[in-house]
């Protein structure tokens, strides 16, 4: 899976605040996340992470908060990204692991 992602907001702190509001996140996490280390990524888990930036601004939210990734975009993001269709199994399995921690993450608050 080529090249970065990059989805909308980047590393833009004001665009990043108004996804956590949409997303019904408390704002104050992005302060507690600007003090985390960096972390080791292994080759391997590039392309998903990658995949689950590219689809950053794809939850489905309710009144409750985020409950999952919107799978309608994701056809479109790897025909972008030149997935080729022999990868795009494993690749969706890495994304709803990712998917599945940040609910987890976002339900610990």
């Amino acid at each position: 899976m080529g090249g970065g992602g990059g989805g909308a907001g980047g590393n833009d702190p004001e665009a990043l605040a108004q996804q956590a509001a949409a997303m019904g996140l408390p704002v104050e996490l992005l302060a507690e996340a600007d003090g985390y280390a960096d972390v080791e990524v292994y080759p391997d888990n590039w392309p998903a992470l990658w995949l689950f930036r590219d689809l950053a601004t794809q939850w489905r939210v309710g009144m409750g908060g985020a409950t999952g990734l919107d799978y309608a975009a994701l056809p479109a993001v790897l025909d972008l990204r030149g997935v080729p269709q022999a990868e795009r199994a494993e690749l969706f399995d890495c994304l709803q692991v990712l998917e599945a921690e940040a609910l987890a993450a976002w339900r610990e608050e």
